[in-house]
């Protein structure tokens, strides 16, 4: 078992580069992801976000919670801005217009953004090689607009678009697995994270900014308003989704799985359902089936950390 990445101590910059003071809900876990994030990367950072719950809680005008260059952009498109940042400012600094030095070019959107609306830019991103991070902050719905479905909703999930009742279990479909799709773009570096996990987080970022190239930051982020549990219990949900298997711990290094974090025992996934209002219509058969399913994946993560 590997806990280096997750429980060593680190150096960890004290400058807060999103700042206190923004709209966020109590208890948002996305909002400390971000703050994570930048703790990371650094000042030397230029952020592009796409519309969502971080873009409307962090620029209320005239005020702003960041303290690096950001630009907010529409849904679709903080990837395709990220890039052509990238290549913009690289073109200046080869012209001797602007100062040569490392800058971490960032993309940055919820699971709405980047597994739906923004897809097909990502995409483009990833192909064309683009030396720049993108981070999606999956709170497995739209929350800033009301709660409704994604395609990274887990299965049973009930939203306000996709309604547990009668005749329907909530969510129909299973979550689209977006890092395994960052995999097959073929770029070097692709990882997932949790901001209950901080060190191994924040470990994940740095190397995705050391990475020559595109890479991908899949980071788990708990919404206490739309999973319907106490504000204070946002980092609770988080290690349950990890010791639980729902959300396992990995990166990919150009193609090449490893766990960053594997739990002695996993906990049923029961334990990480219960107390969530948006599974609270699900019966022991169907909570059967979804333990069934994070156990499949789980196994089939390990057996491809090593290389199996």
């Amino acid at each position: 078992m590997d806990k280096f990445n997750v429980f060593a101590p680190r150096l960890v910059e004290k400058a807060e580069l999103f700042t206190s003071g923004h709209r966020a809900c109590q208890g948002c876990a996305e909002a400390l992801a971000v703050r994570q994030v930048m703790k990371a990367l650094g000042r030397d950072t230029i952020v592009a976000m796409s519309t969502g719950c971080m873009e409307i809680i962090s620029s209320p005008l005239p005020t702003t919670a960041w303290m690096v260059p950001w630009i907010h952009v529409a849904f679709e498109n903080s990837s395709a801005v990220a890039s052509g940042c990238e290549v913009g400012m690289k073109a200046l600094m080869r012209k001797g217009k602007v100062e040569k030095k490392k800058i971490n070019f960032v993309a940055m959107g919820g699971d709405g953004a980047t597994a739906d609306i923004g897809m097909g830019q990502l995409s483009g991103a990833m192909e064309r090689g683009h030396d720049m991070i993108y981070v999606c902050y999956d709170n497995e719905a739209y929350m800033n607009t009301g709660i409704q479905r994604s395609s990274a909703t887990p299965f049973g999930a009930s939203t306000t678009t996709s309604p547990a009742g009668k005749k329907s279990i909530g969510q129909q479909t299973q979550k689209k697995d977006m890092p395994k799709i960052a995999v097959a773009h073929n770029i070097p570096y692709v990882a997932t994270a949790c901001p209950s996990f901080p060190f191994d987080l924040m470990e994940k970022v740095k190397k995705a900014a050391k990475t020559p190239g595109c890479a991908y930051l899949h980071i788990m982020s708990v919404c206490p308003t739309g999973w319907r549990i106490p504000i204070d219990e946002g980092i609770r949900y988080g290690r349950l989704a990890v010791d639980s298997g729902v959300f396992p711990l990995y990166e990919v290094v150009d193609g090449k799985y490893r766990m960053t974090y594997t739990p002695e025992r996993l906990r049923p996934v029961t334990d990480y359902i219960k107390g969530q209002g948006r599974f609270r219509h699900l019966t022991e058969k169907e909570i059967s089936q979804i333990q069934k399913k994070v156990t499949q994946d789980y196994e089939t993560f390990l057996k491809l950390s090593e290389g199996r």
